[in-house]
């Protein structure tokens, strides 16, 4: 009762009209906050200033303009901007301080807006700056949760952050334990889970926002594709209007091959005046595009080299034009992009860094492999098969080819559904290419798992994913190993992450965790 009654007073106490600094999120900073989750920035910068002009003292628009910069400077990584709003940080911090401490606002903002500022950071290099920012948003989210525990939103944040904390591999638990951050993922998504449950003015305002950490976590983390597409039919998640869920589906398509269906979702979005504008669309559009080979494809991606102001990104989508030349038969063109993966962009995220392994080799891949790759990525298996017809190891000259052969083939009738082809397909990928660095053995070994786990063959499920963690020194190795602290039902073949109990038996939905510990990564 008296936490009930000291939260009722904090939030009372927000109104505004005390001559001093509070935390009014009325009705006009509401829509403020709408309009800029759907991306429409301008007009969430309008309702701002009507609302900063109507009550000066009201610290929420300063909140909600760091909505602004973060999905500006996220999105668009100009270099120029940030270096003229990094000072805002500390600005909008000390800003918030002057609010009540009685309010779960006070807390909850400067959680919020060091978390921003993390994701902010990292995007552009400065990644010790970005571990404390994420340091401070967490423990501000564990001191908020603990002085107002029925104020929903810290939940959602505090949730999606312990997410991440139980992501972090037991090479960096150093740095975890030094910067303070304890998690798990388990705990994290039961917090995301409870927060969409509830039926409060809270959880319904920020119900997007919520909805979008939710779906990456589930698709990326969890590894579960299936069900976050089903909940995106399920609760028709507006693509047209709102321009962060149409990014988050048309990624999620890309990496789940349905390369058409992310054509659609951007090729749908409403072209109404004041939405943020992202040169990301274009990469986007040239990833799906070139996975049906589309004559569009450099269309998409020179106009994302040209426009983007950014590093992330640059070096994967030169490598992937300088395929669509290459299979176009325009070798110097593809030569000249090949050598701008070496000079431009970062190598940061696993994309780029493959990307630029593949630039330092003289080798081109064959013609036939990477045209079948890709309308496999693209999710068109019954044309990259028919790319494969006549294709047989002995007609390529390198045994790194003859083990992508058969992953291919692999691929291909796994999302075929011809399942007992693709296993034949992915053991023989095992047996020619674990000694191999390329990917081709682990994901191979990954895919028998989920094949017999789909069969409630589970014994042999956990085999596979065991098989997974154990290839060692292959292309994705580093950000599986990321992988491989997800799930707190992992145990078997790895280090359990914290707070896990150990694997019981198979056949129980602990096997999932061994399945998720192996996925990071591969490709």
């Amino acid at each position: 009762m008296r936490v009930r009654f000291l939260l009722l007073a904090g939030l009372l106490y927000t109104a505004p009209g005390y001559g001093q600094k509070h935390f009014d999120f009325n009705d006009g900073c509401r829509q403020a906050y709408r309009e800029i989750i759907q991306l429409r920035l301008e007009e969430g910068s309008q309702l701002l200033a009507v609302e900063r002009k109507r009550d000066p003292d009201n610290l929420i628009p300063v909140f909600l303009d760091n909505y602004i910069d973060f999905f500006q400077l996220f999105f668009n990584e100009d270099a120029v901007d940030y270096q003229a709003w990094q000072g805002r940080l500390d600005q909008r911090i000390a800003m918030m301080g002057e609010g009540p401490e009685s309010s779960p606002f006070s807390l909850f903002t400067r959680s919020v807006i060091h978390f921003q500022w993390a994701a902010i950071k990292i995007k552009f290099g400065y990644n010790w700056d970005a571990g404390w920012e994420f340091r401070r948003s967490f423990l501000e989210s564990q001191e908020c949760l603990k002085k107002f525990p029925v104020f929903s939103p810290a939940t959602m944040l505090g949730g999606a952050m312990k997410v991440a904390a139980g992501t972090i591999p037991d090479g960096y638990k150093w740095l975890s334990s030094l910067l303070g951050i304890r998690g798990s993922v388990k705990d994290g998504m039961e917090e995301l889970d409870r927060f969409l449950r509830l039926d409060d003015e809270w959880s319904g305002l920020f119900r997007d926002e919520a909805t979008f950490y939710d779906l990456y976590l589930q698709f990326y983390i969890l590894n579960k594709h299936e069900s976050v597409f089903s909940y995106i039919r399920g609760h028709n998640l507006d693509m047209r209007n709102n321009y962060l869920y149409a990014y988050l589906c048309a990624n999620l398509c890309i990496n789940d091959q349905q390369s058409a269906l992310a054509e659609q979702i951007i090729g749908g979005r409403s072209h109404a005046p004041g939405y943020l504008d992202m040169p990301v669309w274009d990469l986007e559009m040239g990833y799906a595009s070139l996975n049906h080979l589309e004559p569009g494809t450099p269309l998409y991606l020179e106009r994302f080299l040209r426009r983007f102001k950014g590093r992330f990104y640059v070096k994967d989508a030169l490598e992937k034009l300088s395929w669509y030349y290459y299979l176009k038969g325009n070798q110097p063109v593809a030569d000249s992009l090949r050598r701008l993966v070496l000079q431009r962009g970062t190598a940061e995220s696993d994309a780029d860094r493959q990307a630029l392994k593949e630039a330092r080799n003289s080798q081109w891949p064959d013609k036939m492999l990477l045209q079948s790759r890709l309308l496999s990525d693209g999710g068109y298996f019954e044309e990259a098969l028919q790319t494969l017809q006549g294709v047989s190891p002995s007609s390529l000259s390198r045994p790194e080819e003859k083990c992508e052969l058969a992953y291919r083939l692999g691929r291909i009738y796994d999302g075929l559904g011809r399942k007992e082809e693709a296993i034949a397909a992915y053991l023989t990928t095992i047996k020619t290419g674990e000694r191999f660095p390329e990917y081709f053995a682990a994901r191979a070994a990954l895919q028998v798992g989920y094949i017999y786990e789909g069969q409630g063959d589970c014994d042999r499920a956990v085999e596979y994913f065991q098989k997974c963690l154990s290839l060692k020194n292959h292309d994705y190795k580093n950000s599986q190993g990321r992988k491989e602290k997800t799930d707190p039902r992992t145990t078997a073949a790895s280090t359990p992450a914290p707070a896990t109990g150990s694997y019981s038996k198979p056949g129980s939905t602990q096997v999932q965790g061994s399945a998720i510990s192996a996925a990071n990564g591969l490709s």
